[in-house]
C-alpha cells in the first residue's frame, strides 16, 4: 500500500507546508510595480519573456514572498537557480553580482519611496521613474553588502547567507 506518492507529490506537500508557516505579504500591485520597476529578468535583462516571481532567499532557506525578497525572473534563470543562494549563483553562472545587488538596492529604495508616499501622503515625491535620483554604490565587504547612497551615510544590507567568504 503507497502512502508516500511520488517523489513530486512529497516535494510538493513539503513545500505546501513550508509556505503554511510563513506570512507572505507581497500585493498584485506590489507584484506589477516590481516588474516594471525592474523592466524585464533582474538576472538575465530578458524583457520578452514571461516573469516569475523568485526569492532572492529562497522560502526553503526561510525566505518568504515580501517586497524586499521577490525579484521578477525569466523562467530560465528561476529554475536554474532553484534555491541557491544568489550571489554564489550569480558567480557560477558568470553574471555581474555587483549590478544586481547595486539594481535591486536602487528599486528596493524607489519603491520603498512610493509605499510611504501611499501609505500617508507625506514625504517628497518621486521622480516619474523612481531612479533618477537614486545615487548608489554597493561595496562587498566579508559577507555583507553595504549600500552607500553618499559619502557619509551607510546602511548595512542582509549579509549573504549560508557564504563565509574571509579576506585575504
Amino acid at each position: 500500500m503507497a502512502t508516500g506518492g511520488s517523489r513530486r507529490t512529497r516535494a510538493a506537500r513539503k513545500r505546501s507546508k513550508r509556505m503554511a508557516r510563513v506570512e507572505h505579504d507581497l500585493t498584485a500591485p506590489q507584484w506589477a510595480a516590481l516588474t516594471d520597476a525592474w523592466g524585464g529578468c533582474a538576472y538575465c535583462g530578458a524583457s520578452d519573456r514571461a516573469l516569475q516571481k523568485d526569492c532572492v532567499l529562497p522560502i526553503s532557506r526561510g525566505g518568504r514572498y515580501t517586497l524586499e525578497n521577490v525579484v521578477p525572473a525569466c523562467a530560465a534563470c528561476n529554475a536554474s537557480k532553484c534555491n541557491d543562494e544568489v550571489t554564489a549563483w550569480m558567480r557560477r553562472k558568470r553574471l555581474d553580482e555587483k549590478a544586481f545587488l547595486v539594481r535591486q538596492y536602487e528599486v528596493r529604495l524607489a519603491l520603498r519611496s512610493v509605499q510611504s508616499l501611499d501609505a500617508g501622503g507625506h514625504g517628497t515625491a518621486v521622480p516619474s521613474t523612481g531612479m533618477e535620483s537614486v545615487s548608489t554604490t554597493v561595496e562587498v565587504v566579508g559577507s555583507a553588502a553595504v549600500a552607500m547612497s553618499s559619502p557619509t551615510a551607510c546602511q548595512p544590507m542582509k549579509p549573504c547567507v549560508g557564504e563565509n567568504r574571509t579576506t585575504a
